[in-house]
């Protein structure tokens, strides 16, 4: 199957690929489990701005924000802050739980259903199919992150307010500028899940089952959770793919720190070419029965 992969010429090899990446996104966006997937996403905004709104009546009082994720206190004063709590309420577990779902079972949810050896067929070729079943996860990274940021940036403009942002470091800038760093710490969190997205299409590779890999790669999202907040596990906690997570919060800041920004692309970098580069050896060497 994969000497197929040099019988073709560059251009036609070329448009195959194209094609094979847009039946992937298309496939894989049409599943209900998809649809599903970013119908909560996109509900957890609504819920927040719904139950900030119903606690202070819409009013401009931010002490009455309560607990919760960051920024919250700030959503009755202007509705854009929604985004940012909406992006620090998912990023813990909802948005990489729906990129483990996506990436648990795009190979083995294949294998499963007696697909993947037809995938395989000339001029697709292993390599190729497994950087285009990548390619897909990381879309469905930015549309999930961008769901819950739109969302939540539709219910603030209806539920609140809209106006100047007052940033962590007590200076305010335009709104127009707050929007640019809302479209900036979207794409942060977006890429905070490559990691993810490697780690769990790696497991894919090891099972023909798509739930059983879908349940592993949930389970260590959780595990290295855990791990990351524990005391006594600090030497390791910053090699954990979840620990800068909520460094997108540097980017509200003024003048913007970088510095845990650029580390957690950097992590996010070194998981995904070791367990991209790991998911590669297997798929390449899998016997493909199915």
């Amino acid at each position: 199957m994969s000497r197929a992969e040099t019988t073709y010429p560059t251009a036609p090899r070329a448009l195959w690929t194209f094609g094979l990446l847009r039946s992937e996104l298309v496939t894989t966006l049409r599943r209900w489990r998809t649809l599903v997937l970013l119908a909560v996403l996109a509900a957890v905004p609504v819920l927040i701005g719904i139950a900030v709104r119903a606690e202070t009546g819409g009013g401009g009082d931010p002490d009455r924000g309560g607990g919760g994720p960051a920024f919250i206190a700030q959503v009755t004063n202007n509705g854009l802050f929604l985004v940012f709590t909406a992006l620090a309420a998912t990023l813990p577990f909802f948005l990489p739980l729906a990129v483990g779902v996506i990436a648990g079972d795009a190979v083995a949810g294949e294998a499963g259903a007696g697909t993947l050896r037809y995938l395989l067929v000339a001029p697709a070729g292993r390599t190729r199919l497994l950087l285009t079943k990548y390619a897909t996860v990381l879309a469905f990274c930015l549309l999930a992150t961008l769901v819950v940021a739109v969302s939540a940036l539709a219910v603030g403009a209806l539920l609140f307010p809209l106006g100047e942002v007052t940033t962590i470091s007590g200076t305010r800038i335009g709104f127009g500028d707050g929007l640019l760093r809302a479209l900036l710490i979207a794409l942060a969190v977006a890429a905070s899940l490559v990691g993810v997205a490697a780690l769990g299409l790696f497991v894919s590779t090891l099972t023909n089952s798509g739930i059983a890999a879908m349940a592993t790669t949930v389970g260590l999202l959780i595990t290295v959770q855990i791990l990351d907040q524990i005391p006594q596990l600090h030497a390791i906690q910053p090699y954990l793919f979840s620990h800068y997570w909520l460094s997108f919060a540097d980017l509200l800041r003024d003048p913007v720190l970088w510095d845990d920004l650029r580390r957690d692309l950097v992590l996010q970098g070194i998981y995904a070419a070791v367990f991209g580069t790991a998911a590669w050896a297997r798929f390449t060497a899998k016997d493909i029965t199915a």
